[in-house]
């Protein structure tokens, strides 16, 4: 799953220890997200979008492609 954590993390001034503070994870949670190694769980993800004040989908894209839900 690809994600736009990284970009909404540093646009926001943020390291990854502040983040995953806020959210309580670990910095390594956060650091693994961003590098596309972990797909957080789904209370995670809501958590993410939250603090974010956004829509899961605006932080999280599957990784299929458009074509692939037509079918």
């Amino acid at each position: 799953m690809k994600n736009e954590l990284r970009d909404r993390r540093e646009n926001e001034g943020l390291s990854q220890a502040d983040l995953a503070a806020a959210v309580g994870v670990t910095r390594q949670t956060i650091n693994a997200i961003e590098r596309d190694r972990y797909d957080p769980s789904i209370e995670l993800a809501f958590k993410l979008a939250r603090y974010f004040d956004c829509h899961i989908e605006d932080l999280f894209h599957p990784a299929f492609e458009e074509e692939e839900l037509r079918e």
